[in-house]
């Protein structure tokens, strides 16, 4: 498949899309999540600026509440989106990630996702995907792993 999306032509409605080269967008998360023996229930906002067609950069950030310790992750991220296709796009991406955990001492990581965008409107899309983290300088003692991979879902407004 990658070897054919080069081949299709753009379209100027698909390049002037949610993906375009300048197009800001916003996406929002709500969900549970386990760590430290407690769930947690998770908020998380971020905001990414097309500085070329299909290529993004952002800024993201969740907070981690109803479980002890408190959490909050806070990771610049880059992802590509295969905009040329039109009602599901697939995407990949890369983050560092800075954790700040109360009474622990915060953890930085490194990760890779993967998965598609599905159109719902003109200006929103619903993305469902993969996430890989991996962990620097983590003492399994203390975080118990070292790397996880976990879903990753979000709904997602373009402007």
């Amino acid at each position: 498949m990658l070897l054919v999306l080069p081949a299709l032509p753009a379209r100027a409605a698909e390049v002037d899309g949610m993906f375009g080269q300048g197009r800001t967008q916003y996406s929002l998360g709500i969900g549970n999540a386990y760590a430290f023996d407690n769930t947690y229930f998770v908020i998380g906002a971020s905001a990414s600026y097309y500085v070329l067609d299909g290529l993004g950069v952002g800024l993201s950030m969740e907070n981690w509440s109803g479980g002890d310790p408190a959490i909050t992750k806070v990771s610049p991220f880059a992802q590509y989106v295969f905009y040329q296709m039109p009602q599901v796009q697939p995407y990949v991406g890369g983050f560092y990630r800075h954790t700040a955990i109360a009474g622990l001492p915060g953890i930085n990581s490194v990760g890779a996702r993967g998965g598609i965008f599905i159109a719902s409107g003109s200006n929103s899309s619903v993305s469902v995907g993969l996430v890989h983290e991996s962990y620097l300088d983590c003492d399994a003692a203390i975080y118990r792993a070292c790397s996880a991979t976990y879903s990753d879902i979000s709904i997602t407004f373009g402007f």
